[in-house]
């Protein structure tokens, strides 16, 4: 009897198990999803044949940052404008970026207008079948207190609307108590100071985020992972950090000055979804790709986008 109830007992872990592996999809299927992190939505015909090519289903839409106005008090900023809609069929995710110094302030009301300012958003653009939205914060123990607060009143408001909440979780975030939302989403970069010359993978160094990544296992909250296809070109001058170029117009570049490319390796990529899959193999039920853009989506082969989607099974 005592190994039949240990099976039994097997048995219910392993169902559990496989539930919170599907959470993210439908009948255990794994999601692909991206970021758009831009001004402007501008979903042209190379975006659409990457999403169609390698099956995303799922858009997570900056719609606007949250920033401390010259009051000191949270304002909203770089709205994001839309050139063009979303490919038909692709979910679409409204997600806010909130400084951290805003929850130092006061944040009375921030929950309910930055609740309004996205579902405005969505009716004015014809943004449908929106399910939920996200909020990315690079909270501290000094701020936790009012983001969970914020937070926690985002949720009801979303509810009542039949919305979710997710939020954004930084590694170093995942040795705290995790934020009242119904999912996240675990940002594996921006491990390094990009700020340092010497500091050659600050975009994501496996060795940097192993401390952090072993908390994964018993972080108690349903998490996807997002993973990075971006690169940086970074001016120094005299061995000091003057800005990230986005543009070669960007910044002055004086002579003797250094601009240097930092991108992640398909092989710290792999590293590192090898390792979300050891602790929490579940995390890479949905994979996200941040973020789509041309440079971004033509930075590596395309069957090596498809190698990061397929985390889940290397």
């Amino acid at each position: 009897m005592k190994g039949v109830k240990k099976a039994i007992a097997l048995a219910v872990v392993a169902a559990a198990l496989l539930v919170l592996s599907c959470s993210r999809g439908d009948n255990g299927k794994r999601v692909r999803s991206v970021y758009y992190w831009s001004t402007v939505l501008d979903i042209d015909t190379a975006k659409q044949r990457f999403m169609a090519e390698h099956g995303v289903e799922r858009m997570y839409v900056r719609y606007f940052d949250v920033v401390p106005g010259d009051d000191g008090r949270p304002v909203p900023n770089a709205t994001l404008r839309f050139k063009t809609g979303v490919p038909e069929g692709v979910e679409v995710v409204p997600t806010v970026y909130i400084v951290n110094d805003c929850m130092a302030a006061d944040t009375a009301g921030l929950a309910e207008k930055t609740f309004r300012r996205i579902m405005q958003m969505n009716e004015t653009n014809d943004v449908m079948g929106v399910k939920e939205v996200q909020i990315d914060c690079d909270w501290t123990r000094r701020t936790r207190g009012r983001y969970f607060g914020f937070l926690r009143t985002l949720v009801a408001l979303a509810r009542s609307e039949g919305l979710e909440v997710s939020a954004t979780i930084r590694l170093h975030q995942l040795a705290e108590t995790p934020p009242p939302v119904s999912q996240g989403v675990l940002m594996v970069y921006n491990t390094g100071d990009f700020t340092d010359i010497e500091c050659h993978k600050p975009i994501l160094d496996t060795h940097d985020a192993a401390p952090y990544l072993r908390h994964l296992g018993s972080y108690a909250l349903p998490l996807a992972t997002a993973y990075p296809i971006y690169s940086w070109r970074i001016l120094f001058r005299r061995g000091k950090y003057v800005g990230i170029m986005h543009r070669d117009d960007d910044l002055p570049v004086m002579p003797g000055d250094s601009i240097v490319t930092r991108t992640p390796t398909m092989a710290d990529i792999m590293e590192a979804a090898r390792a979300v899959t050891r602790r929490k193999a579940e995390a890479n039920g949905e994979v996200i790709l941040f973020d789509l853009s041309i440079q971004n989506i033509t930075r590596y082969k395309p069957e090596e986008y498809e190698k990061i989607y397929n985390c889940g099974n290397i």
